[in-house]
């Protein structure tokens, strides 16, 4: 009668106990689908690298159409410096703009 008492004070204890741990131990299997989360990060950092790609050609093809890194003392050529640092456009997401609207020209 005393070890079976015990024994139940025992399960007791042992349940207060599992349910004021934490959830999650090192080693235990995780709930969370630790892929899914993985692939969706390298995923928006692919398109934020393509974004950022996207603006900095389009700035460069914009300022090469409108004639802005023109040489000034030989009108044919292109003064590389001024392509590299050029700003044809206000902001960034106007150059995504364009070139997401007007994919063929």
């Amino acid at each position: 009668m005393h070890t079976q008492m015990s024994e139940e004070k025992e399960k007791d204890l042992m349940s207060m106990y599992r349910e004021t741990r934490p959830r999650e131990f090192v080693g235990e299997k995780s709930t969370t689908n630790h892929l899914a989360w993985s692939l969706l990060v390298i995923l928006l950092a692919l398109a934020f690298w393509l974004a950022v790609a996207l603006a900095a050609a389009e700035n460069q093809r914009h300022a090469l159409a409108t004639r802005a890194c023109q040489d000034r003392v030989f009108p044919a050529e292109i003064d590389m410096s001024c392509l590299q640092q050029v700003k044809s456009r206000e902001h960034w997401w106007q150059h995504v703009g364009h070139a997401l609207v007007h994919l063929g020209d």
